[in-house]
This record gives C-alpha cells, sequence and structure tokens, in this order.
C-alpha cells in the first residue's frame, strides 16, 4: 500500500492528522503532511478511515503499489 495526498488541494479539516496521526500531520497552514507513504498493515483501518473522511478527496491509496 502507498499513499498519496495532494497537497495544494487540502483544506485543513484535519480529519486525517486526528484519525491516523502515525501516517498524517498538518503543517502550519493546516495543510495534510504525509509522514508515512507506505505503513504497516496496523495502520490500513485508520488510514481507510482518514480516506473516507477527507472533505476534499486529496487522500488516496494505491494498494498495487
Amino acid at each position: 500500500m502507498k499513499i498519496n495526498v495532494d497537497r495544494d488541494a487540502c483544506c485543513g479539516a484535519g480529519q486525517c492528522a486526528l484519525l491516523a496521526p502515525d501516517v498524517f500531520s498538518q503543517d502550519d497552514d493546516d495543510r495534510v503532511i504525509l509522514l508515512d507513504e507506505r505503513p504497516g498493515p496496523e495502520h490500513d483501518f485508520a488510514v481507510q478511515e482518514a480516506v473516507s473522511m477527507c472533505p476534499t478527496g486529496v487522500i488516496w491509496v494505491d494498494q498495487n503499489a
């Protein structure tokens, strides 16, 4: 699994950082920061929740990468 983000389109809602703090954070402008683009399987559920809760859809997962 590889996580991708579009920081330019991020609205700064912060749901990703709340749901998966080991994988996502936010910068001073509240835009998403990807801390780990290939997290272990223990983060699968939290990452999927973050993807589904992102209001602008700027996070996506490539399962084949």
